[in-house]
């Protein structure tokens, strides 16, 4: 059974939109991949979702694989979520004082992550990594901070930077307007590579810390190669260091306890995002006791946000997590992606195009080249091109994959055996487009 084809996909709507929007806004949009530089031709504008799909303004409708960029597991409009954030926000939209919802949320996220004894919310996941940065820094005395290339952390200037000339070498600008100054202080090393770390380590005796995706969703899909993680935690220990998990995007989504419940390997610092707000503005750094008491007002770290922990984000997050704290829940979504990973590597043997799908649970990503992928440097060889075809074919097909080679895939427990079924004939069909290309 072959899809219905729109071989020209509708999208004046959306075309007209975007026009208009490039007036007003910073590239017609607000943040960067949504302007489809990855994948060329016009951002797709969408005006609803529901369950398992996206309608955009044209009226095309679309099996969502984005999921806007990882918190909506539930779906669209999940009506747990809803219903109990209509409740809250009858009650006001936000207070700038104390409220029971945050503390509720606490509890939650401390059930999930054993290695978090107290946590603070703020309101995206860039102000938490950030928070969780300076408070590594202020806990230590030290300075120096070890990011991994195609790991991404928020906008913030410490990790907007690139590798140096070798290994274990101080990092440089990344983007204008970050001070040389400032990124000598960061330490690119290449991701799964734990030499290189062990190196940094002999060489500079001022690194405050390490901090990494531990399942990278910001290369694309990327798993840690068996012992990286374990290693990291290794590491950090002997050196007195501090270990961020950055669980923006992995937190709740790879298990109910993340990363660190996954692999078995507990982190000094989380920053967690994305879910924990159900589709809302959030963000959360938490960790152990000794560290998180140095913060701001019981310690002297600062940190604030006038909006953190507002009623509707924390009602969002605790519906959402109430509603994730299912066995069957994760058992059905790793059915879901291991059933469409097996049927696109099955299309991929069969059609003869070069390309891997890499996966863990509900995230994963279809490189283009003909290797595994285990660092950015390998991400980069695969065939960008060849994506932006296979995009625009799914598109074609009514799938909304990721707008860009390095990005992940999500899916939610929305999808129904018939989605499943669909987006793999489509991908079947995607990469047909490209073996007769």
């Amino acid at each position: 059974m072959r899809n219905r084809v729109r071989k020209n996909l509708e999208l004046n709507n959306s075309k007209k939109l975007f026009i208009e929007a490039q007036k007003h806004l910073v590239g017609g949009v607000n943040s960067p991949v949504r302007a489809f530089k990855g994948v060329g031709g016009t951002p797709i504008f969408m005006a609803r979702g529901k369950g398992a799909y996206l309608i955009d303004v044209d009226g095309n409708r679309y099996i969502d694989l984005v999921g806007s960029w990882g918190p909506l597991i539930l779906g669209h409009v999940s009506l747990d979520v809803l219903n109990h954030v209509r409740r809250i926000l009858r009650k006001g939209f936000t207070f700038g004082a104390p409220s029971a919802l945050e503390t509720e949320l606490a509890v939650l996220v401390k059930k999930a992550y054993t290695s978090i004894d107290k946590v603070r919310f703020v309101s995206s996941g860039t102000e938490a990594t950030l928070s969780a940065l300076r408070l590594a820094r202020g806990a230590t005395g030290k300075k120096k901070i070890i990011k991994f290339e195609g790991c991404y952390h928020g906008h913030g200037d410490s990790f907007l930077v690139s590798a140096g000339s070798g290994a274990a070498t101080l990092g440089l600008p990344d983007s204008p307007g970050v001070p040389e100054e400032l990124a000598s202080l960061t330490i690119s090393l290449p991701y799964n590579d734990i030499k290189a770390v062990e190196d940094a380590f002999t060489r500079f005796d001022d690194i405050a810390g390490v901090i990494v995706e531990p399942v990278v969703g910001n290369m694309g899909l990327v798993p840690p190669k068996p012992g990286f993680l374990q290693g990291l935690r290794d590491i950090t220990s002997k050196h007195n260091a501090i270990l961020i998990f950055d669980e923006v995007m992995t937190g709740f989504r790879i298990a109910y306890g993340g990363a660190q419940e996954l692999y078995g390997i507990k982190a000094d610092l989380t920053t967690l995002g994305k879910i924990i707000g159900g589709g809302l503005p959030v963000g959360a750094y938490g960790g152990r006791e000794d560290l998180m008491s140095q913060v701001a007002p019981e310690g002297p770290i600062y940190q604030a946000g006038t909006l953190s922990g507002n009623p509707a984000a924390m009602a969002a997050g605790i519906a959402t997590l109430k509603k994730l704290n299912d066995d069957q829940l994760y058992k059905k979504l790793e059915e879901s992606a291991a059933f469409v990973e097996e049927g696109i590597k099955r299309a991929i043997q069969k059609t003869g195009v070069e390309a891997v799908f890499q996966r863990v649970g509900s995230m994963a990503t279809l490189f283009f080249c003909g290797h595994p992928v285990e660092n950015y440097s390998q991400a980069k060889d695969a065939d960008r091109k060849k994506y932006s075809t296979f995009f625009w074919a799914m598109a074609q097909r009514g799938v909304y994959f990721p707008p860009s080679q390095f990005e992940a895939a999500f899916f939610s427990a929305a999808l129904s055996a018939n989605d499943l079924k669909k987006i793999v004939r489509s991908a079947h069909e995607s990469l047909q487009v490209l073996q007769e290309a």
